[in-house]
């Protein structure tokens, strides 16, 4: 088992900034592909950047690019998500995710561990 907890949320103003934390226990770190996804209230659950457990290979939703930036920690098992010129579209829900799987996928069933999730509120 993988026990994901994430940090970092909260409210922020549009063009604001926000870093994510997501601490990882119970198992090695360094062998799992790590993901962000969010949630809005009434949509779906949506990829928003990974980062790969074999050489840090990122992903980004194109929502996102130039704007969030996802790091991974080995060491302290850790992945951040530092969120720059923040949007009140980026207001959900996020969630931190770890999958077992060579690769780096965007697609929430290819995740098997799950954080709780932090919400981030983007005020206009």
């Amino acid at each position: 088992q993988l026990q994901l907890v994430e940090s970092g949320g909260g409210l922020v103003q549009a063009g604001g900034s926000l870093r994510l934390s997501c601490a990882a226990s119970g198992r090695t770190f360094s062998s799992y592909t790590m993901g962000w996804f969010r949630q809005a209230p009434g949509k779906e659950r949506e990829f928003v950047t990974g980062i790969s457990r074999a050489d840090s290979r990122t992903s980004y939703a194109e929502s996102v690019k130039g704007r969030f930036t996802i790091s991974r920690d080995n060491a302290k098992n850790t992945i951040t998500l530092q969120m720059n010129s923040l949007k009140p579209e980026d207001t959900a829900a996020y969630y931190c995710a770890a999958s077992p799987r060579l690769g780096l996928y965007q697609l929430a069933n290819r995740y098997d561990y799950w954080g709780q999730g932090t919400q981030v509120t983007v005020s206009s």
